[in-house]
């Protein structure tokens, strides 16, 4: 009876040693499954020699330590001398080794590039891997362990990479109650009230992640700024963040109220152009860098949706701006200045608001300053035009904005990888400078030689234990911070380095999956937005669809406002006969989004308003197609059920499970989206669902009267 009783303690143990909460994120480190490449790997890497004693060059230890053990399931040595197998880690000035072999290549890989190669040392084959900075070892470091994990082939070296962008980013919506704006994955990892006294293991875990994928800042409070994050006793919790992260190589950035001088109780204005103002922002800016003397800077958010700025003083964007990166500058400090407005009292379409401010302000910024432009005019929609400030500031560098989480893409129940999202941006032709200006080289800096460059992710985040709340949104964070990097990597080839680093190796499950997650976006805007609808989604939290909303006292919040649908037929005219926001693309660009015979499909009724009957490219009328679309999304939403069902057994139950629940969720929310939409949209074109398509089982006034008090909690 002993006997069986200790049985069955044991298979439990064993359930429970094996499954999986997603904590690990892409940093799991088991063992190689390949025995043919776990054998050449421990040929190939037999002993370290890590050259530098700095806090970084200590986390490069502990991380190769856990990395190469976890992967080789044998414990690697650190050793001063070289013999066959030795993995030299060095810059040229501290590794005579890596001076001889790499120096001449580590001149074109920058600050924060590095090499990975093979070479043979005093007869004995060795990796080496080379820097000029202890954070280019770290990021090569980790590329290595990338390589192990993916089960990539050492003969496939040299690897030589260098980041596109220079400053890669995090911004957290989190608020000092620990509340987090757009948050889905439980509360802040940050917790205020317990630093600086208590260092949660996340903070180092969460340093970690963005490490190995080469994000070198985060800005740690909301956009919607709190004054109380500026005082002395929360820099002290700040400072305590930034000395866990810095050995990773990443910088600590706040965002900052306009209006703190006056909410701190020693200025009665906060007028850009006032002395006494100027001097305050300098005097606090003196205070955060003698407590954190690397930190990186500013956000700011002003003059938007009830935040104070410069023009509550009758000034403008680059007035207040550039009295912030004045008092960052003696620093070496960044200000980033986000151009995320419009006005309630501004009667023109909102897509134009932002450019209308900021264009005629190219070329006044400080030097130190970058404009945070967001991927697309309105807000972060399933799909948007890029922004048409991008290409048309060539004097102002501009800061590439996306959003990791999920506000209008289901929030963290729904599995959809923006990669493909990121990339429709990044290679969107500007025309800015000629054919081939696109986004991406916009951002980067390449194409008006600007010294600073930067791309910001709205983090995902979250105190749930697997980080993101649903275990797919973890491909987000990584493919932005990838992409970041470098933005001439495909979504497909970033979502399988993922899924090899995150769930398994088994070509069974990367080729079920992988393509999975590349049409899971696409999927979500057939069954949300398709044909270039926008910002339909219920009010306020923004969970399910809401297109009949239009009795908010300001009119761009109300979808109505987006989609105008009227018995003549759909859409926002914003051509030349209608707002004239593509007046503000390139000639180019106008013209292609003008026509609605060459205007892509995915765009038409972003800038048409056509009628019901409106014949498209592939021959059905325009109704007939919104509902095809809507439909062809729910049944995307039952084809991805049955691929993941497919995969059981091929990963570990508990988030295999997980996925499974999510996307039951996904599927009822698909039907919901479908139905409500289409049951409104027809009560203004009077014609039928196509007879092939099955009916929507509720009325259009059930779904109207659906609540949602506490959606987003």
């Amino acid at each position: 009876m002993k006997k069986l009783i200790w049985s069955w303690l044991l298979l439990i143990i064993t359930i429970h040693a094996s499954a999986e909460s997603g904590y690990d994120l892409w940093l799991r480190y088991k063992p190689v499954s390949d025995k043919e490449r776990l054998s050449a790997y421990r040929k190939a890497i037999v002993s370290v020699q890590l050259n530098g004693n700095s806090a970084t060059v200590q986390a490069i230890r502990e991380e190769l330590s856990t990395g190469l053990r976890g992967l080789m399931d044998t414990k690697i040595p650190f050793a001063s001398t070289i013999a066959s197998g030795s993995l030299i880690i060095g810059t040229p000035a501290n590794s005579s080794i890596i001076k001889t072999h790499l120096s001449i290549g580590l001149k074109k890989t920058g600050e924060e590039g590095y090499i990975i190669s093979s070479k043979n040392i005093n007869g004995n084959p060795c990796i080496l891997i080379g820097a000029n900075t202890d954070a280019g070892l770290l990021y090569g470091s980790f590329a290595l362990l990338r390589m192990m994990q993916t089960q990539a082939s050492f003969t496939t070296l040299p690897l030589i990479s260098s980041p596109k962008i220079k400053l890669r980013l995090l911004n957290h919506w989190d608020n000092a109650d620990r509340s987090v704006e757009r948050g889905y994955a439980g509360a802040s990892i940050f917790k205020w009230n317990t630093l600086p006294a208590y260092l949660d293991q996340r903070y180092k875990d969460y340093a970690r992640a963005n490490a190995s994928v080469g994000i070198n800042g985060t800005v740690v409070t909301n956009v919607n700024a709190n004054t109380i994050m500026l005082s002395p006793a929360y820099l002290e919790k700040v400072k305590a963040l930034a000395d866990v992260f810095r050995p990773y190589a990443i910088k600590v950035f706040l965002t900052a109220r306009f209006s703190a001088p006056i909410e701190s109780g020693e200025l009665k204005t906060a007028d850009p152009l006032d002395p006494g103002v100027r001097q305050w922002w300098k005097k606090k800016a003196d205070e955060i860098y003698s407590l954190i003397p690397d930190f990186g800077g500013f956000l700011i958010k002003a003059n938007s949706e009830g935040q104070p700025g410069p023009q509550n003083y009758g000034r403008d964007h680059a007035d207040g701006a550039n009295m912030l990166a004045e008092a960052l500058a003696p620093h070496n400090g960044v200000l980033m200045w986000r151009a995320f407005v419009y006005s309630e009292n501004n009667p023109d379409d909102r897509h134009k608001q932002a450019y209308a401010e900021f264009v005629p302000l190219d070329g006044k910024f400080n030097a130190n300053t970058l404009v945070q432009v967001k991927n697309g005019a309105i807000d972060f929609q399933p799909r948007e035009p890029f922004h048409p400030m991008f290409g048309a500031m060539p004097g102002t560098p501009l800061m590439l904005e996306f959003q990791l989480t999920q506000e209008y893409l289901g929030f963290a129940t729904h599995l959809v990888y923006e990669g493909p999202l990121f990339k429709e941006c990044l290679n969107s032709d500007t025309y800015a400078n000629g054919k081939g200006s696109t986004v991406a080289k916009v951002v980067d800096g390449s194409i008006d030689q600007h010294s600073i460059s930067g791309m910001a992710g709205v983090a995902n985040t979250g105190s749930d234990i697997n980080w993101c709340g649903h275990p797919f949104a973890q491909a987000n964070w990584y493919a932005f911070a990838r992409l970041a990097w470098d933005h001439t990597l495909s979504s497909e080839a970033v979502s399988e380095e993922w899924i090899r680093m995150t769930f398994t190796n088994d070509p069974a499950f990367i080729s079920s999956v992988k393509p999975l997650m590349a049409g899971s976006r696409e999927t979500m805007v057939k069954y949300m937005t398709p044909l270039g609808l926008h910002h339909i989604m219920g009010t306020g939290h923004h969970y399910g669809p809401a297109p009949w909303v239009s009795n908010l006292n300001r009119s761009e919040w109300n979808p109505v406002y987006y989609h105008k649908a009227d018995s003549g037929g759909i859409g926002f005219n914003r051509t030349a006969s209608g707002s004239n926001a593509s007046g503000q693309y390139s000639k180019e660009v106008q013209k292609q989004f003008e026509d609605p015979s060459t205007c892509p499909d995915q765009y038409l009724l972003w800038f048409h308003h056509l009628p019901w009957t409106f014949r498209m490219k592939n021959g059905r009328t325009l109704w007939n197609e919104l509902c095809y679309q809507y439909y062809a999304g729910v049944d995307s939403v039952t084809a991805m059920q049955k691929t993941w069902k497919a995969q059981e057994g091929k990963i570990d139950a508990e988030r295999f499970r997980h996925v499974s629940m999510l996307l039951n969720i996904q599927l009822k929310e698909a039907i919901w989206w479908r139905n409500a939409c289409i049951l409104y949209f027809q009560a203004f074109s009077g014609m039928p669902i196509p007879a092939e398509l099955e009916k929507p089982d509720q009325t259009l006034d059930y779904y109207k009267n659906l609540r949602f008090p506490y959606a987003g909690l």
